[in-house]
């Protein structure tokens, strides 16, 4: 059995082929039970997530099943294969395996470290054990892949430090204020990235959100999402006597907030600590105001400047994951390839066993021998037997460069699969 990887993602195929191939909804089963249904494929998982689609399998021959699985998509989904062959890549045996732990490392995400896949990966495998698609190999494979990606987040930092614009923004919001708890905060504006802060800041704890937006339905729209207050904006400033942390995103052509409003809003603040966040381009906040006591103005640049670095040290972080899932794909395949040998280790107990009864029955029709003999006999057969095979048993159980020819070896040397001698 041979693991198979066939998939799809952010780097292979844009958003429009991905919609196309995603296993969403009502999809998924008939897809699991399709797969698992190919032949020469015993187990399957589907992982579909907005950035990959991705089908892990246990087949027989990697080469067939990828034609197979390949048609299947095709023919499940409706696209011409055409359309598959720039998009789906395929990864067979350790590749396979190191894809899989990759993945739900997230080191194969399209911001590595972030903490989403990992729970996706085991929906997927939760599902597909539910739905009895997997077995042995895909039940260990999985299990491993989630112990592994646990491993990465212990014993790396390839999940710390924020990497992108609004994450970094609310990472600074900590460090000034340590504890967000409690804090109100004005989105200055409802674009996409004060909406994304506004969602990280909402679970590190903050107590408030109010909008204050050109638009005032778009204000209130907003502010229901974050169980908020919509603000007039022209009454933003005063808002600002309120708030601890402020986002600006306005689309202004120029500055809507100068240093004489922040000086009053100060003295209203009663000098209380103030973050700022400027992330319109062009700047929205006067950069004069950061000079004023207590007040921290962030713009987009700053923050890029940080997610930068952040970035760099992810990567660094990375390259220690990277070892680390190289070790755990060794131990998968050693694992893996001694499941060859367990069907040669029965099968050498068994020949044990049968030649040991037939060998035990003809002696005893030979001679008559009380109760208490024939076990004492028994046990002494029993105890040749185990002592005769356990070299062979164990050189089957250990690594072994070649494990093939000596599986090959130990049938011929023991006769395997042939008859008891009468």
């Amino acid at each position: 059995m041979r693991v198979l990887v066939a998939g799809l993602n952010h780097k292979s195929a844009d958003v429009e082929v991905r919609e196309k191939l995603a296993f969403g909804g009502d999809k998924l089963e008939p897809g699991l039970r399709g797969i698992r249904g190919l032949p020469g494929v015993s187990e399957t998982i589907i992982v579909s997530t907005c950035n990959r689609v991705e089908i892990y399998a246990g087949v027989e021959d990697p080469e067939e099943a990828a034609g197979r699985i390949k048609q299947f998509i095709s023919s499940f989904h409706s696209i011409p294969l055409k359309l598959l062959d720039g998009a789906l890549y395929f990864y067979s045996g350790p590749d396979a395996v190191r894809h899989i732990f990759r993945v739900a490392s997230s080191l194969d995400s399209m911001v590595v470290g972030e903490p989403q896949i990992l729970g996706q990966v085991k929906g997927a495998f939760a599902f597909a054990l539910d739905k009895k698609a997997t077995g042995v190999l895909m039940n260990k494979l999985l299990k491993k892949a989630i112990s592994v990606a646990k491993r990465v987040r212990t014993e790396t930092k390839v999940a710390e430090n924020a990497v992108s614009i609004s994450f970094a923004a609310v990472e600074l919001a900590k460090k000034i204020f340590n504890d967000l708890t409690g804090k109100s905060v004005l989105l200055l504006g409802a674009g996409e990235m004060a909406e994304l802060a506004a969602k990280h800041l909402i679970n590190s704890g903050v107590r408030e959100i109010a909008v204050a937006n050109r638009t005032f339905e778009r204000g209130q729209e907003l502010a229901r999402a974050f169980n908020g207050r919509p603000v007039r904006f022209e009454g933003f400033k005063e808002e600002m006597f309120r708030s601890d942390i402020v986002l600006c995103s306005t689309g202004a052509a120029g500055y809507v907030l100068h240093k004489q409003d922040m000086h009053n809003i100060m003295k209203g603040r009663r000098q209380e600590p103030v973050f700022l966040i400027d992330i319109s381009v062009p700047r929205n906040i006067d950069p004069k105001i950061n000079g004023l006591e207590n007040v921290y103005l962030y713009d987009v640049d700053d923050l890029q400047g940080v997610v930068d670095a952040n970035r760099n040290e992810r990567g660094k972080e990375a390259e220690k994951a990277e070892k680390i899932i190289g070790e755990e794909v060794e131990s998968f395949e050693r694992w893996l390839s001694s499941l060859q040998s367990v069907p040669a280790i029965v099968e050498l107990r068994e020949k044990a066993e049968e030649i040991r009864k037939c060998e035990l029955a003809r002696l005893f029709n030979k001679l008559q021998l009380g109760e208490k003999e024939q076990k004492a006999v028994e046990y002494m057969a029993s105890a040749i037997v185990n002592k005769l095979i356990h070299p062979p048993t164990a050189a089957l159980k250990e690594d072994a460069v070649d494990r093939e020819l000596l599986i090959e070896t130990i049938r011929k040397l023991y006769g395997l699969n042939g008859d008891c001698t009468r």
